[in-house]
């Protein structure tokens, strides 16, 4: 079982990462219900998937809405600066 730490960070990257396929593809806000509780399933880890579902079955019991966004894997993050330079060093 996952530590809340862990869960939280780990469930605040890939909701960070959302943040940002939902800038590119707005349409799928289109699909998620005002109000509703989205819970990330990364198939790449079976133990924060498998603690999600634990808590989308909770809050599905609550009677909230649930929005389940399945996600293959997360890739490794990159730099997207271009052309970087050092001008001067400082000693």
């Amino acid at each position: 079982m996952l530590r809340k730490e862990d869960l939280f960070k780990k469930n605040h990257i890939l909701g960070i990462e959302f943040d940002r396929y939902v800038l590119e593809n707005p349409e799928l806000l289109e699909r998620i219900p005002d109000g509703a509780e989205i819970l990330f399933l990364p198939e790449d880890d079976p133990e924060l998937c498998e603690e999600n579902a634990r808590l989308a079955r909770t809050h599905r019991e609550e009677g909230r809405p649930i929005v389940i966004i399945k996600i293959e894997r997360l890739e490794p993050p990159r730099s997207r600066l271009v052309n970087v330079r050092i001008e001067s060093e400082v000693a």
